[in-house]
């Protein structure tokens, strides 16, 4: 099946009334039980498994592509956190054999066709140039569907998230080239109004985007940075206009 064909929204014909309920088992807390049953009851999972994707994060980035058009063959992509390669295994099957897709993680990632996974802080000073070094070149595309582990503090949980997008596009505009993209997870909360004026000095085009693999109940949001420039191509359009 192409990725850019089958709209994402598509529930694949599970039904909504076969829902499935868990017990609570000796050991199992009911915040547990509250999130496996709805794994066993969310489509996106269900045809996750059906269409070999490992996981339904994978649809979010399908839904997202199919509306921008952000992956296309030959380009150069990064996946920061990227475990377990949902959002790779996307981007390799769209960017083909003549593209290069790295994904990096504190984890290990299970070894994945068209997909280099390395085990790194992308923090590390010298993660920008071994990136760059891997891909061959700039990167055309950094994606990061990295999120805090939660602490059930709703405003906590919002910077600590805005925080991780904010240092993720520190890290893009390192490795990215002119006309690059950025592609990140936010929540809805005020402070991501400030990550876009931030990202609007530096990206031609930068928007919200809510795909519908989203949960309902969630406030996930992406922020999607288009057109990249560098301070450098900045400084020269800046002295062009004032010759």
């Amino acid at each position: 099946m192409s990725d850019r064909r089958g709209g994402a929204g598509s529930t694949g014909g599970v039904r909504g009334d076969l829902k499935q309920r868990v017990k609570t088992g000796r050991g199992r807390t009911l915040s547990q039980k509250r999130w496996l049953e709805r794994q066993l009851n969310d489509p996106y999972v269900a045809r996750a498994k059906r269409e070999g994707y490992r996981s339904r994060a994978a649809y979010k980035l399908i839904e997202i592509d199919e509306r921008y058009k952000l992956l296309k063959p030959g380009q150069r992509v990064v996946d920061l956190g990227a475990a377990p390669g949902g959002w790779s295994q996307v981007a390799a099957r769209i960017v083909g054999a003549t593209g290069r897709v790295v994904g990096i993680d504190l984890l290990e990632i299970e070894p994945m066709p068209g997909v280099e996974f390395i085990t790194l802080d992308f923090l590390d000073p010298g993660a920008p140039a071994r990136l760059t070094a891997l891909l061959g070149g700039p990167a055309d595309i950094v994606l990061s569907d990295m999120a805090a582990n939660a602490t059930g503090h709703k405003k906590t949980d919002h910077l600590r998230i805005i925080g991780l997008a904010e240092t993720a596009a520190e890290f893009a505009r390192e490795i990215l080239g002119p006309g690059g993209a950025y592609l990140a997870k936010v929540l809805q909360g005020g402070t991501e109004n400030a990550l876009l004026a931030d990202l609007k000095r530096d990206f031609t085009a930068v928007r919200h985007v809510k795909p519908a693999a989203s949960r309902s109940d969630s406030s996930e949001l992406y922020v999607l940075a288009t057109g990249y420039r560098s301070a450098a191509a900045r400084a020269a359009a800046a002295a062009a206009d004032e010759a």
